[in-house]
């Protein structure tokens, strides 16, 4: 008898088990429409989790916001004291302006190397084959653009004016590959140090300044600039930052790659940069070897 019933359980287990597994079969095929028990359990199953889940998602909005108060209050402190140390910077640079207006009063110096008028221009053409090398700017002879002046954007040099003509201008990026695209650039440290923009890395999309001293000490994260020694670039537009240095091939210099400030790759708006201060020869400046 004990034999009897056990068999008889077991039997209804397997039952049970066919039946379960054939109910969740025809619940998983694709229908247009639920039978009446799925329908009550999604009903109720959805009602069950709505009214849990609007007072979970207020009590949890309600301490987000107290976090989100407790950032704004940090961020507040920390933005009232770069004010501060903002004004007194400004207050800095006003007097080192005084100081420095006054001193080239004494001295009779008007201009610097800083000086220059930008020129707004619109980029109108790029060349597929050569859209790494050149674009052409709205801005010709008639607006006193002139072959080899700076062309910058917003976050740094792009490249020089390669040819005029009477309504438009072809410029040449810094990412051409072009030997004679040499510009006289320095990196900016407790000692600077001088070199040439020399060459792109295709690879890395990084400049490369070449001709540093092997003496000099460069750091990841140092800025580069232009010197203002070629006679035709002013001083200080910015370049990039220091990414790398290796020593060439030769053992003699330095090579800092460079990752450029400006996007060589989407370029709409640029400023054409017209030095105020007398430039010398350019003739003369190459043969010195002082670069653009």
């Amino acid at each position: 008898m004990p034999q009897f019933f056990l068999n008889k359980r077991l039997i209804v287990l397997l039952l049970s088990i066919i039946i379960l597994v054939a109910l969740i079969g025809f619940s998983m095929r694709e229908r247009s429409k639920l039978t009446w028990p799925e329908q009550f359990v999604k009903d109720s199953v959805g009602w069950v989790q709505s009214l849990v889940s609007k007072p979970a998602y207020v009590v949890a909005g309600f301490f987000e916001n107290l976090k989100d108060l407790e950032n704004t209050y940090q961020e507040n402190k920390e933005l009232k004291s770069r004010v501060e140390q903002i004004v007194s910077l400004e207050s800095q640079v006003q007097d080192l302006k005084k100081d420095n207006a006054d001193l080239r009063n004494v001295l009779g110096e008007k201009k610097t190397l800083r000086d220059f008028k930008p020129l707004p221009a619109t980029v109108i053409g790029r060349n597929p084959d050569r859209w790494h090398e050149m674009i052409i700017i709205d801005k010709g002879k008639i607006n006193g653009i002139k072959q080899n002046m700076a062309v910058v954007t917003a976050n740094g040099l792009i490249g020089k004016v390669k040819n005029v003509n009477q309504f438009s201008s072809t410029v040449q990026l810094l990412s051409a590959m072009d030997p004679k695209n040499r510009i006289s650039a320095v990196v900016q440290g407790q000692k600077n140090s001088f070199g040439f923009v020399e060459g792109f890395d295709s690879e890395k999309k990084l400049l490369q300044v070449k001709t540093i001293p092997s003496g000099a000490i460069i750091k990841k994260g140092q800025t580069v600039v232009t010197s203002g020694l070629g006679g035709v670039f002013p001083k200080d537009l910015p370049i990039g930052k220091v990414v790398e240095v290796k020593p060439d091939q030769y053992g003699l210099n330095q090579t800092a790659l460079v990752k450029p400030g400006a996007d060589f790759y989407d370029i709409q708006n640029v400023l054409v940069i017209t030095r105020t201060m007398t430039s010398p020869d350019v003739g003369l400046v190459d043969s010195k070897g002082l670069g653009l």
